[in-house]
């Protein structure tokens, strides 16, 4: 398989989790971007827009779900796809993203599998694409 099959930004304060989504990532063809903190993932959209966004809910300064609010609402990344990677077990966190908006949902620990299955449903859907695993 030729090339790189789409860009992903990981808004994520784990650097040891950006590195292992990383691995899963590329292992798929994927080139994974990775911002530590929700300032650091606004900016790296405005200066090169992904295809996908990977979201933590839990990360400084903002929440995740302040951080996916302000996407949503902004026209010039509204339709990137973001996927939601969280730690948190209830489904309260899930309820609160889906009134927001987004295009997969994902719970730590991830396999590698999920992740990858989660991500390629919402590059799909944006791009009715299918996609190699």
């Amino acid at each position: 398989m030729g090339g790189t099959l789409a860009t992903i930004l990981a808004i994520e304060d784990d650097p040891s989790f950006r590195d292992l989504l990383k691995l899963h990532l590329q292992f798929a063809g994927h080139t994974l971007r990775g911002a530590a903190d929700p300032e650091e993932g606004l900016r790296a959209i405005l200066e090169e827009p992904p295809d996908l966004i990977l979201l933590d809910l839990d990360l400084p300064y903002l929440s995740g779900f302040e951080v996916l609010q302000a996407l949503k609402s902004d026209r010039a990344s509204r339709g990137i796809p973001v996927v939601i990677i969280t730690g948190r077990p209830d489904g309260e966190a899930y309820e609160r993203c889906r009134k927001i908006g987004f295009e997969g949902f994902a719970s730590k620990p991830l396999k590698r599998e999920d992740l990858l299955g989660v991500v390629n449903k919402a590059l799909d859907a944006r791009t009715g694409k299918r996609r190699g695993r």
